[in-house]
């Protein structure tokens, strides 16, 4: 199956056992169930991809005025890529035009060199750094700061 065929359905708190499982799995510092409810709460973009009846991927953004900001786009390990992540990014980055978005912003490790080049991929330039953004088991990561113009 494609990635073309999978479908997007919004995040509710009874998927947090699954998200927040997977992402103690793909991540050295994860979200905790608390970021996923706050998130919700605040009416963020929370979206989860099926294909087929399994869960392969979830994402968070959230949109203020003309601008979204992406805060975790997640794809499980043994799925990742195949496309998913791409096909992830271009439904938040379609539901931010939708909801007026003239721009996209986020932040990546430089160490995740798969999701660097999916960013670049899809439009993304390195606007700025953030020092010491990221826990990491050596101590704190630099974030890269990209833009995408929608």
């Amino acid at each position: 199956m494609t990635a073309d065929k999978c479908r997007l359905v919004p995040m509710t708190e009874s998927d947090l056992d699954w998200v927040t499982a997977q992402e103690a799995r793909l991540h050295a510092a994860p979200w905790t169930r608390r970021n996923f409810i706050d998130s919700l709460d605040s009416g963020y973009f929370c979206r989860l991809m099926y294909e087929a009846d399994l869960p392969v991927a979830y994402a968070v953004a959230f949109m203020v005025l003309d601008e979204a900001h992406l805060l975790n786009l997640s794809v499980v390990s043994s799925e990742q890529g195949r496309g998913l992540g791409r096909r992830l990014l271009e439904f938040l980055m379609d539901e931010a035009r939708r909801g007026g978005g003239i721009r996209f912003f986020l932040e990546v490790r430089p160490s995740n060199t798969r999701a660097l080049a999916l960013y670049q991929r899809s439009g993304f330039v390195e606007i700025g750094r953030r020092a010491g953004y990221y826990p990491s088991p050596g101590g704190r990561e630099d974030a890269i700061v990209m833009r995408c113009d929608l």
